[in-house]
């Protein structure tokens, strides 16, 4: 295997990378000061500029979390600090000459709570090949930058709100400053994430601070229920410092000097109690009706007010599955759900109910979890900015056989095995080995180049209509990709205008 190093200068000094298999990488170059110290809990800084060359040949940090989270192979974790703030850079070594190249810049998922650029299956090298320039960045997670604590700020401890948004600004920013040295054009950046990547990209399109950082957004398989008012979010700050052991007067300086350690299981029990206190409710996300997030992001899109630009926008035909065996957060089982919607009052609980005609049956269960999760957060993003923008909507369907016979089927985040070419390689000859080999890497090249053609002129090409009020057309991927008209009306009438009572 060929390598050999690459080195470029960017705004803060000089990076060497290496290109191996026809692409250029370079890994873990800082986009802010590391948040450390004084600046935990403060947005991010502008990188400190270095002297000589930095090298990026390899990852080094990933935000704070459960370690169980970090594994990068067999036996190999990521380390964890929260000097984290970096992003990733993959760009083909022999571009075209006919200009800049479309930037595609990812955002990894994980509830809010986990993750890192750095996994495996988000090395972007396939979508690199496609002609791209491919970004990747980290962003502080969990009770250091996705939990909003700035109710408890004093003048002594000064904390700031939706720190991981302002960490996903000051990245984008440093595309729009370096990326033409990659040979990416920074006119034309599309973020695109998954889960609550997916979540973040849709929450920066009502940032106004975020105008003009992207042409283009995709949405895959954001969650419902993850913003709150900042009445909610100080009312779990201050659960939050009582679990630190501080009173509310106290909570900042708490928060500040409490070891990372600490504030992840003070986070997890807040959760936990959460859940069970109010079902639905999760303390962790985007606060909105704040300066740097003036209004729910579904709100803004309604209005017109969230950023006009193209957005693709769907989610997985069994969302639910994978949360029957991992992390029991949705709602699956009859008794969470009535508990659930026990909130609602009768005659949405009863309207919601009925579009699940086997319910109680456990398929009818999993898929109505699913959709109070992830159905919903798709429809109602795409009902709202069809009126103003070009939106597209898609639903994955695609699984080999194996993850039916494990019960998962096409289940939550399975459309990453598609998107990020997982298929083509060792681990996906694993997944396909019941001669499926064709069939997915024929909806791989189908979803990639949708996404890389989107990418390029914000429109993901033929036989995939916009969404709007009339048709509803929804592009379905799967053995045989086809299109369906509002494929799950009663399912997305009975939703409508769904809210939880939080708080």
């Amino acid at each position: 295997m060929h390598e050999h190093t690459v080195r470029v200068k960017i705004s803060t000094g000089t990076i060497e990378g290496f290109t191996r298999d026809g692409v250029h990488r370079w890994r873990s170059i800082p986009y802010a000061k590391p948040p450390v110290g004084a600046l935990r809990y403060r947005a991010p800084r502008p990188a400190t500029p270095w002297p000589g060359v930095r090298y990026c040949h390899g990852f080094t940090n990933c935000a704070p979390q459960q370690r169980m989270y970090t594994l990068l192979g067999v036996g190999k974790y990521q380390p964890m600090s929260e000097d984290c703030l970096t992003l990733n850079v993959v760009a083909p070594q022999d571009p075209p000459d006919d200009g800049p190249l479309p930037v595609m810049f990812f955002i990894h998922g994980g509830g809010y709570l986990m993750g890192s650029s750095a996994t495996p299956i988000y090395d972007g090298v396939a979508l690199a090949r496609g002609g791209c320039v491919y970004v990747s960045a980290n962003y502080r997670l969990g009770a250091l930058g996705c939990f909003d604590l700035s109710a408890l700020s004093t003048p002594e401890h000064e904390i700031d709100d939706n720190l991981y948004l302002r960490d996903l600004i000051m990245a984008l920013r440093w595309v729009r400053e370096n990326i033409a040295v990659f040979g990416g054009d920074p006119d034309n950046v599309t973020i695109f994430g998954e889960s609550a990547g997916a979540h973040a990209v849709a929450t920066l399109m009502a940032v106004p601070e975020a105008e003009g950082l992207f042409a283009q957004a995709i949405s895959q398989s954001a969650a419902s229920g993850m913003v709150r008012n900042p009445d909610q979010a100080a009312m779990f700050a201050a659960q939050f410092a009582g679990l630190l052991g501080a009173s509310g007067k106290d909570g900042a300086r708490a928060a500040m000097s409490a070891r990372p350690a600490d504030l992840l299981a003070a986070l997890d029990t807040l959760i936990a109690r959460a859940g069970k206190e109010m079902p639905g409710a999760f303390p962790v996300g985007p606060t909105s009706g704040t300066e740097l997030l003036p209004e729910d992001p579904v709100v803004a899109m309604r209005s017109g007010r969230a950023h006009r630009i193209p957005l693709i926008v769907g989610s997985n035909a069994e969302e639910g599955r994978l949360f029957t065996r991992f992390m029991q957060l949705l709602p699956t089982t009859e008794q969470s759900i009535e508990m659930l919607l026990s909130t609602t009052g009768t005659e949405t609980r009863d309207r919601v109910i009925a579009a699940y005609p086997d319910y109680p049956a456990r398929a009818a269960c999993i898929r109505l979890g699913g959709d109070f999760a992830f159905g919903t957060a798709s429809w109602d993003m795409a009902e709202a900015h069809s009126r103003h923008r070009p939106t597209y909507v898609y639903r994955y369907d695609y699984a080999p056989r194996i993850l039916h016979w494990s019960g998962m089927g096409a289940t939550h985040a399975t459309e990453l095995l598609a998107v990020f070419g997982v298929y083509r390689t060792r681990l996906g000859g694993l997944l396909t080995a019941a001669a499926d080999g064709s069939s997915a890497r024929r909806v791989s090249r189908e979803v990639q180049t949708r996404w890389g053609t989107f990418g390029r002129t914000g429109n993901p090409g033929e036989g995939w209509p916009r969404y709007d009020q009339d048709m509803r057309a929804v592009l379905v991927f799967d053995r045989n990709t086809h299109l369906e008209y509002d494929p799950a009306a009663a399912r997305r009438r009975a939703w409508e205008g769904f809210t939880l009572a939080v708080g």
